[in-house]
């Protein structure tokens, strides 16, 4: 039993956090639920409270003391002001992954810390795994489409040793039916579709409040104009929505934007997303966090998108801020911006942020 160790568990008022909690309370862990208060802007509608509701009714059904994190700051400067910032200079950030750095295992941490708590849980689908020394090692969640690990490539070990994760090591189905026997308020909940803090607006819409987007136009790969898009810096490389094509084609497929030119403020689409080989081009990484030594020449699995199937690299360069890494197989090319997280099969070792 863990009757002394007091873990403070990020209610977010779904099902996944709510059922993190019934499980360290199971384990005999004095558990706090905690509700984190982040920032939107005024323009956008926010079901915050609504969220803060269920997340309490959680608490009050788990017979659990219910507390509130105020993180609005760190989310407005460390998040959102970085994330429009970004897209300003034509990069292209996750801001979900900022979050995780910045507030739930930033701002919310310390909350605990200072309020007596051993460490803090949230209902992401990934497992803290001791090896044989004992540490925290990062690894995929068991239910590979929840798998969340992409989100959490920036946790130092620091902030790995303080964190638990619940209900990584079972498939999402069976959380649902967990939370559905102890009758838990939220078994039924949708899960939430949102992006961090832009919840369902889309981005151009967001981003339109604070960047001046000019419409353009939307050329093929001949440089022909065939329609027009709402501003360059708002795409993402293999983008296949939010652009406009004019041209008459009855039988037209898909198309994905494969490159972007925001001096010329147009977009170039193609039937495919663009793609280039290992033999003709490398990743180019800074920002490097790494939880454990990678040798050069080292062969490792690399995801630069959530949900991406992962393809295999070897390591060329590394350095204390940067890293080059050679894909082995065809792979698409990432944005600038983009998190670019690495593997050792299961074990998520870090990342870096594509340059």
């Amino acid at each position: 039993m863990n009757t002394q160790k007091t873990v403070f568990v990020g209610l977010s008022g779904g099902v996944d956090s709510s059922v993190a909690a019934l499980r360290l309370i199971n384990d005999g862990y004095n558990v706090v639920g905690v509700f984190i208060k982040v920032w939107h802007p005024d323009f956008m509608v926010c079901n915050w409270e609504q969220e803060r509701l269920d997340a309490m009714r959680v608490a009050a059904h788990l017979d659990i003391p219910f507390l509130t994190c105020d993180a609005e700051a760190e989310y407005r400067d460390e998040v959102a002001k970085v994330f429009i910032d970004e897209y300003r200079q034509g990069r292209t950030p996750n801001p979900d992954v900022m979050c995780n750095q910045h507030v739930k295992f930033g701002a919310f941490l310390r909350f605990a810390e200072a309020k007596g708590a051993d460490c803090i849980a949230t209902g992401h689908y990934a497992q803290n795994i001791a090896n044989k020394n004992g540490d925290a090692e990062l690894h995929r969640g068991i239910d590979t489409n929840k798998d969340q690990t992409y989100f959490l490539w920036t946790l130092s070990n620091a902030q790995l040793e303080k964190s638990m994760f619940p209900v990584g090591n079972t498939d999402k189905e069976e959380i649902r039916k967990e939370a559905n026997v102890a009758g838990i308020p939220t078994a039924q909940k949708k899960d939430s579709q949102g992006i961090c803090f832009l919840g369902h607006v889309d981005i151009p819409e967001f981003l339109s409040h604070y960047i001046d987007l000019v419409p353009g136009n939307v050329l093929n790969i001949k440089g022909d104009i065939v329609g027009s898009h709402q501003g360059a810096l708002v795409y993402t490389l293999g983008q296949r929505h939010g652009f406009s094509i004019t041209t008459k084609d009855n039988a037209r497929t898909a198309l994905f934007v494969i490159e972007r030119d925001i001096d010329k403020n147009t977009i170039t689409v193609d039937t495919a997303p663009k793609r280039s080989t290992a033999d003709a081009d490398t990743i180019e990484l800074c920002k490097i966090l790494l939880r454990c030594d990678l040798q050069l020449g080292e062969n490792i699995d690399v995801q630069y998108r959530y949900r991406q199937k992962f393809f295999s690299a070897n390591v060329t360069l590394i350095t204390d801020d940067r890293m080059s890494i050679k894909p082995t197989e065809t792979f698409e090319q990432p944005a600038i911006g983009q998190s670019c997280v690495l593997y050792r099969g299961m074990h998520c070792i870090g990342g870096g942020i594509v340059t």
